[in-house]
This record gives C-alpha cells, sequence and structure tokens, in this order.
C-alpha cells in the first residue's frame, strides 16, 4: 500500500470512528471525501455503504476485512461507480419506474418473496426501501453503460466459432439437452418366467394409454397394488450424463415420445420425453412485406388508420402492394424495398404484428394492425419450415465465447476510464 492510501484510509477511519462516537451528542457536517469529474463522493455516502457491506459479510458467515481495508475498497467501487453513472448521464441513460419496479419484482421473486414481504423483511433488516430502490436503480444504468461499451470491444470472428465448435468444449456445450420423465417397474431377482411375461404384458399396456394421449405420470400412478412402480423426474441431461441404460434411447425419442418398456436387472423401465433442447431446429417462417403510417402532431391516429386503410383498398383494387410501400411506407428500413421484411422468424416482431401474420393467408393483405410504432398493413408472401440448427449452433457458441471475453474486457475498460477520470481524494 503507498503512503498517500495509507494516509487516506487513516484519515478516512478516524472520521467514520469520530462520527460514531458523537452521533448521539451533536450532528457532525457531512464532509467531501473524493472529487470525482463533475461528482462528488461524501463521507456518509461512504458510511453508509461501509457499514451495508460488513452486515452483508457478517449475514453471510464470511470474514470482515480490516476497516483501513474496507474503506480503500469501497471508496475505489464508489469512484468507479460515480464515473459510470456519469457517463449514463451524458448519454442520456434513463431507468423509468416501470423499468424499476419490474426489476425489483424479479429480485423479490428470486428470493420467493411478494413485493409486500420484501419490503417487509428489507425493513426488519433495518434497510430502507426507497434507498434499495435508488441503488438498484444505479446498478441497472451502470449495467447499461458497461454493455453498450464493453460489447463493442468483442469482436468474435468466424475461425473462432469453427475453432470452438470442433473442440471438446464446443462439442459438450453444443450436445442436444433432454428432460426426461422415468418409470421402473422393479422384478426381484430370479422372477419366474411367466410373472416376469405379465409384467412386460401390463406394461405394454401402460404405453398403449400413454401413446393414446393419456398423461405419463397418470397411467403410472393409476398403476395396480400388484405392480408398483418407482422412478420420477431426471431433469435436464445432456446424453453423456443420462444412465447408460438410457444414454442411446433418449437421442431417438421426440418429445411427447415413450420409449418401449427397457428390461435391465432391475426390472422394467419406461422413459417419457418431457422436452428437448438444442437439438434439431426446425423454425416456421414467414416472408412479409408492410406498409407502416405513423400518427404525427399533425396527423392524428385515427386519420393514420384511416390513410392505411385506404392503401390496403387500394392494393385490394389491383395496385402492387411494393409499389404503394416505396411511395407512401414510413418505415426507413423497409420502404425502399418495397415494404419487403423478408423471412420472419415465431418472436422476432412485435406481438400484434406476429398475430396479424398468423392471421393471414398466404397472398392476402391484413386488415389495419395497430403496434407501437404505428398504423401497418402486412401482406403475407410466403410460408416454410427452415431448418435453423446449425445457425442456432454456432448463435450459442458465439454467446459462449462473447461472455468468456466480457469479463476480461470489462476490467480493461474500468481500468482505462478510471485512468482518463480526474480524482481528487481529500
Amino acid at each position: 500500500m503507498n503512503t498517500k492510501a495509507l494516509l487516506v484510509a487513516a484519515t478516512l477511519s478516524a472520521t467514520l470512528i469520530f462520527c460514531a462516537g458523537l452521533r448521539a451528542a451533536t450532528e457532525l457536517m457531512d464532509q467531501v471525501v473524493a472529487i470525482v469529474d463533475d461528482d462528488i463522493i461524501m463521507a456518509s455516502e461512504l458510511r453508509e455503504r461501509v457499514a451495508s457491506l460488513t452486515e452483508t459479510l457478517k449475514s453471510r458467515g464470511m470474514e470482515v476485512p480490516p476497516e483501513d481495508t474496507m474503506i480503500r475498497e469501497t471508496l475505489d467501487r464508489l469512484i468507479l461507480e460515480s464515473i459510470q453513472l456519469q457517463k449514463g448521464l451524458r448519454v442520456g441513460i434513463r431507468i423509468s419506474d416501470a423499468q424499476l419496479d419490474g426489476a425489483i419484482q424479479n429480485i423479490a421473486a428470486q428470493n420467493r418473496m411478494t413485493i409486500e414481504q420484501f419490503v417487509a423483511a428489507l425493513e426488519q433488516q433495518g434497510q430502507s426501501y426507497p434507498q434499495m430502490r435508488e441503488q438498484v436503480r444505479r446498478e441497472m444504468i451502470i449495467q447499461r453503460v458497461q454493455g453498450g461499451n464493453v460489447n463493442q470491444r468483442i469482436q468474435i470472428t468466424p475461425k473462432e466459432v469453427d475453432n470452438f465448435l470442433s473442440s471438446e468444449d464446443g462439442k459438450k456445450l453444443t450436445q442436444p439437452e433432454y428432460h426426461l420423465l422415468h418409470a421402473l417397474l422393479p422384478l426381484a431377482p430370479g422372477t419366474n418366467a411367466e410373472d416376469e411375461a405379465a409384467a412386460r404384458t401390463y406394461i405394454e399396456q401402460m404405453v398403449k394409454r400413454i401413446r393414446a394421449g393419456q398423461s405419463f405420470e397418470d397411467v403410472v400412478k393409476s398403476a395396480s397394488a400388484r405392480y408398483k412402480f418407482s422412478g420420477g423426474d431426471i431433469g435436464w441431461r445432456k446424453a453423456e450424463d443420462l444412465p447408460s441404460l438410457f444414454s442411446d434411447i433418449a437421442p431417438t425419442l421426440a418429445k411427447g415420445a415413450t420409449s418401449d418398456p427397457i428390461r435391465s436387472d432391475s426390472g422394467f423401465h419406461l422413459i417419457y420425453m418431457e422436452d428437448v433442447r438444442g437439438g434439431e431446429q426446425i423454425v416456421a417462417q414467414t416472408e412479409v412485406r408492410h406498409i407502416l403510417i405513423k400518427p404525427t402532431e399533425i396527423l392524428t391516429d385515427d386519420q393514420a388508420r384511416e390513410r392505411v386503410a385506404g392503401l390496403r383498398a387500394r392494393a385490394e383494387a389491383g395496385e402492387d402492394f411494393g409499389a404503394l410501400a416505396k411511395k407512401y411506407s414510413e418505415d426507413i428500413g423497409s420502404a425502399a424495398e418495397g415494404g419487403e421484411l423478408g423471412w420472419t422468424n415465431p418472436g422476432q416482431m412485435v406481438p400484434e404484428f406476429e398475430k396479424a401474420m398468423a392471421n393471414t393467408a398466404v397472398g392476402e393483405i391484413s386488415e389495419p394492425v395497430h403496434t407501437q410504432f404505428g398504423w401497418h398493413i402486412l401482406k403475407v408472401e410466403g410460408r416454410r419450415n427452415q431448418d435453423m440448427t446449425s445457425e442456432a449452433l454456432r448463435n450459442k457458441a458465439a454467446e459462449y465465447l462473447h461472455n468468456r471475453k466480457y469479463q476480461e474486457e470489462l476490467d480493461a475498460w474500468l481500468q482505462q476510464i478510471r485512468d482518463e477520470a480526474f480524482v481528487d481524494i481529500k
């Protein structure tokens, strides 16, 4: 630790102790402990953060570092936060109350609490809910600032993706995963041929009921007193992580399929494919073009709808939809291409647009559709089922490589902005 840092830590430590001793007797004037570009960090802010971190460490049974270390490291974090928040302010990043409410609801849900329970738990711990909300808002702004600056520093080349997919790590990451349900009809060692045949007949009848549409779990639960099943939900597993008895069979089962009875030394097994992810991905795509009219200060919402309805009538009367889109559509991304949006995947468009596409036959033009962007009419040009397996695997590999590089690039960026900032520790 250098001399300046020691002096700062000692000064701050003395300030904290002095404040604590006089808190009941007199109200101490707050002090500036650091100037960070256009912002300041106050002693009260530092005290609160140190106290909060100390309480968190104690509640988790973790060792609390020495006071001077806590003060120094906490001040460093506050300085970095201030730099990032100022960057967010300069580029206009804002977190709305609705976005903040959603984030806090997620935090409460992760702790298996309602919002009311979460607020009560905070108050029992002596924490302020309004202060907690503002801290979450700060963290959300910082995450956006980090993402916007760090992501652009990360480049994943096609060659990197190819190399990763051919590696052992890549092959393991991109293996399909299976969610299996398992039922075992046990047979005691030495069961005679007649009893084994009866058990086989019984379990084959169960398979027929399941394949006829009855629930796997309901059929297993309805077994007679003579045949008691064990087993349950195996959960999500890759083939290599499944019991050897199932690893060759699982890849052959489609979602919702039940295996034939499998004989082992333990008895007869059934496995049911609850779900599959990461395997072959066939996507139902829609080719579509559209015309968008946006309401403005001089064009009301009703007038925008009437205008797009008029364009629909002209297209229905025989005018070329693409030519109308080029002339009238206000979607600058597609107007020049005659409103062409290409082949779209499920979930790619906003829900109202998706619903209109689904309800419009190939070659037909939809009724006016209202979305957050304005009023649309759309024409469905075609539909197809497209194999997206290779693209999905490459996207998954690229995401993995991106996440692996993210922390390294984040650390480098944080060091850069810290070096570039004006910081004066008092």
